[in-house]
């Protein structure tokens, strides 16, 4: 362990954590679990922040998970900076780091995976097939390792926190799973660690996604239901910055099914569209 993070323990097997937390819980001792893949940011600390307030110990786990990227993803160059990360996570008040390698997380290939066929191709889902199996197997398999009461995700990731809500539903694992708002940067850009990918004309126009959002969020407020315009709103404010959308939906905030021609129920608008080379996911409720 560098001087960096010299503060807080790492630990890199999984085995080594469950009987830390075991031994954690038989004390008497809460559990909160912060799943990350590292490159921390301000949203990540909110997170871990959240975690340090409501539990006694707070585990902040770093792992680019292999099995929830594509062929043609970027898991190669997704940035990794542990010593950095874990000093972070240490300032924030976590406890522990679990950072370990894929071979300690999957010794032996994935054969068993979690999915949600219901929802899994939808959005997100649609254009990264294997995606939301590859986050909803290594999420379970965090909180059997870790053995939290409480686990924290972004709300910038909404399909994502829905499907893992569900999973845990489903499943009777024993963690409430508590979202947080997205934290955004000061042009309203959704703080993502792919925002690093982005050059400076990018990020800029970067700004138009969360602007068209919230133009279409005023226009349903002052009552316009019509999906098709509120859609086009969105559409057209990134557009004008120039760049490529995959996918605008509004969809109901409870179950994520689509909502139809009209905005009838509570509902979120979820998109995902490319600046350069970089995806990039935002969403709105109305």
């Amino acid at each position: 362990m560098g001087n960096n993070a010299e503060k807080i323990k790492i630990i890199r097997n999984p085995l080594a954590l469950q009987k830390f937390s075991k031994r954690m819980l038989a004390q008497g001792k809460s559990i909160g679990l912060v799943p990350t893949m590292g490159a921390l940011h301000k949203g990540h600390i909110s997170l871990v922040e959240m975690s340090v307030k409501n539990n006694d110990i707070t585990i902040v786990s770093i792992f680019v998970n292999p099995t929830q990227f594509g062929a043609n993803e970027d898991f190669a160059k997704y940035p990794r900076r542990l010593q950095s990360d874990a000093k972070l996570c240490s300032e924030a008040g976590a406890d522990i780091v679990f950072a370990p390698q894929p071979k300690d997380m999957y010794p032996s290939p994935l054969q068993t995976f979690v999915h949600n066929p219901a929802l899994e191709t939808f959005y997100c889902g649609k254009y990264r097939p294997t995606h939301f199996a590859g986050v909803l197997s290594v999420v379970a398999k965090l909180f059997n390792i870790a053995l939290p009461g409480r686990a924290y995700f972004g709300e910038k990731d909404f399909q994502q926190l829905h499907l893992i809500r569900k999973m845990a539903d489903d499943l009777n694992f024993p963690v409430k799973v508590i979202g947080a708002k997205t934290i955004r940067e000061k042009s309203g850009l959704a703080m993502s660690s792919r925002n690093e990918y982005l050059s400076p004309r990018e990020r800029a126009a970067a700004s138009s996604i969360y602007a068209g959002l919230l133009e279409a969020k005023k226009l349903y407020m002052q009552g316009e239901v019509s999906v098709a315009k509120l859609k086009g709103v969105v559409e057209k404010k990134i557009k004008q910055a120039g760049e490529k959308i995959q996918y605008i939906e509004i969809v109901d905030k409870n179950d994520l099914m689509p909502v139809g021609a009209r905005v009838s129920q509570k509902a979120v608008i979820l998109l995902a569209c490319y600046f350069g080379k970089t995806r990039l996911i935002d969403h709105v409720e109305l």
